[in-house]
C-alpha cells in the first residue's frame, strides 16, 4: 500500500518543468525588443525636455541681464533661472549639449545623440 501512495505523489515532472522555462524564454524574447524601443524613446523625451529647460534658463537669464541676441552665454549664471538651480550640460547618453550664443540654437543636441537614437521616432523640434 505504502508503494502505491508514492507513485501518486504531486509535482512536475522533468518535461513539464522544461516547457515551462521554454515559454518563459519565448515570451521574454518577445517582449525585449519592445521595451528596448520603449527605453529609448522615453530617453529621446528626457533629452529633449532637458534641453527645454537649458533653452529657457537661457532666456531667463538673457532678459534678467539684459544681453541682446548674439551676446555669449553664462551657463552659472543661467542655471539660476532654472527650477533646480543647476543645468544640464549632458544627456542621459553622455553626450555634450551644444550651447551657442543667445538668440537661435542656444542648445542643440548632440548629433551622436540623434543618430543613437535614430531606430525611435523623436520629434527633436529646434534642437
Amino acid at each position: 500500500m505504502a508503494l502505491a501512495r508514492d507513485r501518486h505523489r504531486g509535482g512536475f515532472t522533468l518535461l513539464e518543468l522544461m516547457i515551462i522555462v521554454a515559454l518563459i524564454g519565448l515570451l521574454s524574447v518577445l517582449a525585449l525588443p519592445a521595451f528596448i524601443q520603449v527605453r529609448k524613446q522615453s530617453q529621446g523625451k528626457r533629452i529633449v525636455s532637458d534641453a527645454r529647460v537649458v533653452d529657457g534658463a537661457i532666456d531667463a537669464w538673457a532678459m534678467e541681464n539684459n544681453k541682446p541676441d548674439g551676446a555669449s552665454v553664462d551657463l552659472a549664471g543661467a542655471a539660476t533661472y532654472a527650477k533646480t538651480g543647476t543645468l544640464r550640460t549632458t544627456d542621459v547618453l553622455g553626450n555634450a549639449y551644444a550651447i551657442g550664443l543667445v538668440g537661435t540654437n542656444q542648445v542643440r543636441i548632440s548629433t551622436n545623440t540623434k543618430s543613437a537614437l535614430s531606430s525611435v521616432s523623436i520629434d527633436w523640434g529646434a534642437y
